[in-house]
């Protein structure tokens, strides 16, 4: 793995790559602006939060460390990490870092020159769970760990330990002084998780002692047991915590996928969640239901709700499946029954659920993370910086953000940067740099690139214009109906001279998706897609075809036998033989063309539940395309491929997938960003950059911030930076990704925090109202 200034690994959950939240230093301006939206938590002060209760919190996976400077370490491993161990600096609701008053007193730039020195004044109350100090010693291990001499130790990133020359205890046991080899601007970036000695004084205690557990912990929460059979992992109030109280007894972080989330809700499995919009929308409808219930009536018949499963079905339908289950054939009858019975217990499910639903609410922001449209520039057509730039102006980022933000009632305003976002100190939208939506001028930089209309073919049917070696799908992902991969979708592939065909097929798709409209939330929730559906209208398409070709055939058949079975068949002597019909020439009608190959670009996608917006958005981007000229192949593969084959190892065009913020661009924007280096076995080097364009400047503008120790001036050389990557247009921002989570009313300074840390030890349950307040 390169040591190349790499804070962390990208992880990838349902479409989103996202690197544990890393925490920073204090913001003075006003620089960045507002944030786009503001935490919805429940904010309430800790006298009016019980003292006591458990809290149990939904989360995609138990860790498979509890290491966070360990290559397998996940948003799991961070949560803990968050809530047990020190963290000097804690991101405000901004996204803006702050020193941690619980364990520091002061963090500062003491001198720098002739080298950086850095002095931490300890909280002199801050101690291990097994009464030590916090100091010196913990900070040495830590850096020496990190800081890439020492290959014995596993490490994911060291980024910024190896500028580190030197770690000294200062005039008291309470204070640190370090010193850095080379400036470096990020320095609060260090130290956010600090781990015991005990973890990281050895390669074997680093490497495998703190996988499972963390015996010496100094947080508000200690780490209780983890269960792997249940799934669960338990954090409990610290005793030697010497900061205010944590209000809760216990944390159980408890596992639970996300698709079965709502269902978990429920049951009582879990009193906060992390949701999807399907899952939003049931909370929405169990609420409204009660609502009407208490009005003028929500249900459907005989109470149950007026959506679900069988919400759908028509009184046709429901009378056929009664006669086929009472009918004379007893196979089909008995399975008729079975189906029936099924269904009935279904809905009876969904109602039960439905009604446990209504005690819960939705608390809505955006996450610290952008949806980006990312453009593979190593091969194929977008190699060509034009073409990467057409597609780019081509896209109205302001309704593809209102497709996903608006319906959700959050702010929808497209994201104007690569390293930072609204709030944030290095926050400036950049986008002029690349310029606004222009169907007009990504014509002229498609044609200006050689792709013209109407072109000449000559490659064979089907091939495309994208690398030879490209896979057409993921093997691994089921296909049918219901799976989430329905099928090859090709924008523009059947067009005409005219593009006539593939809009009539449009045109009579309509209805197909229309009827589907009833059930597009029940169709959510069984992971199907709600667009990108093209099966069944291409099935009924194929069908007809194969009935011509066959009625053809035997039209063609009973020619040729009386051909065979009559002198006539012989051509008369001295008549010259037919000469051969020549093959009419392919063009590409309306589409465009180069080279003989029509502009096709794969657009890969994931096939998991929790990726119906991705898909819709990808589907509006396809519709953009083909109105330029540009077919596109979409291919939805299973999530557990997504990203480690196809956008790692770089077998796409086009893709969605998301990227988080940060709190220091300057280090960590720039493996994701970082100019590709030829392999000595002739690969790329790509690092986190994949979309494999960048360049030499944006790499110098990001050594040049990181190096910087002035803050307004490094913060300025890392828009510059952005600016650049604009430019370059190897991906485009879009939105800032919504977060929804379903919790209970009562439950407080808890639940989306937007750019935000919790602040575990304030989140509790609220007090019940006094006699006298109830009163009032």
């Amino acid at each position: 793995m390169s040591q190349r200034r790499r804070r962390s690994l990208a992880l990838l959950t349902s479409g989103v790559l996202a690197l544990p939240l890393l925490t920073g230093c204090g913001a003075g301006d006003d620089e960045g602006g507002p944030a786009a939206a503001g935490q919805d938590i429940a904010t309430t002060t800790r006298d009016k939060v019980a003292d006591g209760g458990v809290l149990r919190w939904a989360v995609d996976s138990l860790p498979d460390t509890l290491n966070a400077f360990q290559a397998d370490a996940d948003a799991t491993t961070s949560r803990i990490a968050g809530a047990v161990l020190p963290q000097l600096f804690v991101l405000d609701a901004k996204g803006r870092p702050v020193a941690n008053p619980d364990y520091l007193e002061k963090a500062e730039v003491i001198e720098r020159e002739p080298k950086q020195v850095v002095l931490y004044k300890l909280n002199q109350q801050a101690v291990w769970s097994d009464g030590r100090e916090i100091g010196a010693p913990d900070f040495v291990a830590q850096w020496r760990a990190l800081n890439g001499k020492d290959s014995a130790y596993w490490t994911a990133r060291n980024a910024g330990y190896e500028r580190i020359e030197k770690i000294e205890k200062g005039k008291t046991d309470l204070e640190v002084r370090v010193t850095f080899a080379k400036p470096y601007a990020d320095w609060r970036s260090l130290f956010s998780p600090l781990y015991p000695k005990q973890v990281t004084g050895t390669p074997d205690a680093f490497n495998e002692g703190a996988r499972g557990t963390l015996k010496v912990t100094a947080g508000p929460f200690a780490l209780g047991a983890i269960d792997k059979k249940t799934g669960t992992a338990a954090l409990t109030r610290n005793p030697r915590w010497w900061g205010k109280q944590a209000k809760l007894d216990t944390l159980v972080l408890t596992a639970v996928p996300r698709a079965e989330r709502p269902a978990a809700l429920a049951a009582g499995k879990v009193d906060l969640a992390e949701i999807d919009r399907s899952g939003a929308e049931r909370i929405a409808l169990a609420r409204r239901d009660a609502a009407g219930k208490a009005g003028k009536g929500g249900a459907g018949a005989g109470g149950a709700p007026a959506h679900g499963p069988g919400a759908a079905v028509t009184p046709a339908q429901a009378t056929l499946s009664w006669a086929n289950a009472f009918g004379t054939d007893e196979e089909k009858a008995a399975q008729e029954k079975e189906t029936r019975t099924k269904h009935t217990e279904a809905v009876k499910r969904y109602a039960d659920e439905q009604a446990a639903l209504r005690g819960f609410t939705v608390r809505k922001s955006l996450e610290p993370a952008y949806t980006q449209l990312a453009m593979n520039g190593a091969s194929g057509p977008l190699a060509d910086e034009r073409v990467r730039r057409a597609v780019a102006r081509a896209l109205d980022r302001q309704a593809l953000a209102d497709l996903v933000l608006k319906p959700l009632g959050l702010p929808a305003k497209p994201v104007g940067s690569h390293v930072a976002l609204a709030g944030q100190q290095a926050y400036a939208d950049n986008s002029d740099a690349l310029g606004g939506q222009d169907a007009k001028a990504a014509q002229a930089l498609l044609a200006d690139a050689g792709w013209r209309r109407g072109g000449k073919l000559t490659e064979p049917a089907g091939a495309k214009a994208g690398p030879e070696s490209a896979p057409q799908d993921d093997g691994k992902t089921p296909a049918g109906p219901g799976t989430g991969n329905d099928g090859l979708y090709i924008v523009g592939e059947d067009d005409g001279a005219n593009g006539e065909a593939a809009e009539a097929g449009a045109e009579a798709g309509a209805d197909t998706r229309a009827a589907g409209d009833a059930a597009a939330a029940d169709g959510e929730r069984d992971g199907v897609s709600p667009v990108l559906a093209p099966a069944p209208f291409g099935a009924q398409q194929k069908a007809s075809l194969l009935a011509q070709a066959a009625a053809a055939r035997t039209a063609d058949d009973g020619k040729r036998s009386a051909a065979r079975d009559g002198d006539a068949a012989a051509p008369a002597k001295g008549s010259p033989a037919p000469a051969p019909a020549k093959p009419a020439a392919r063009t590409s009608g309306n589409m465009l063309a180069k080279d003989g190959k029509a502009l096709t670009l794969r657009f890969v996608l994931p096939a998991g539940p929790g990726s119906e917006s991705l898909r819709t958005v990808g589907e509006r981007i396809s519709q953009t395309l083909r109105k330029l000229g540009v077919n596109t192949e979409t291919i939805k593969v299973a999530d557990d491929s997504f990203f480690k084959d196809h956008i790692a190892s770089g077998q796409y065009d086009l893709a969605l997938y998301s990227w988080p913020a940060t709190a220091f661009p300057a280090t960590d924007a720039r493996p994701i960003f970082a100019k590709p280096e030829p392999a000595a076995d002739g690969s790329l080097l790509v690092e986190q950059n994949y979309t494999r364009v960048g360049t030499d400047h944006i790499d110098q503008l990001f050594d040049q911030a990181v190096g910087e120790l002035d803050e307004a001036q490094s913060r300025e050389l890392v828009r510059k930076a952005d600016a650049r990557i604009w430019a370059a247009a190897g991906s485009i921002p879009l939105f800032q990704r919504p977060e929804l989570v379903a919790v209970r009313p009562s439950l407080v300074n808890a639940g989306a925090f937007g750019l935000g840390a919790p602040r575990y030890q304030d989140i509790g349950w609220k007090k019940a109202p006094k006699a006298k307040e109830k009163k009032k």
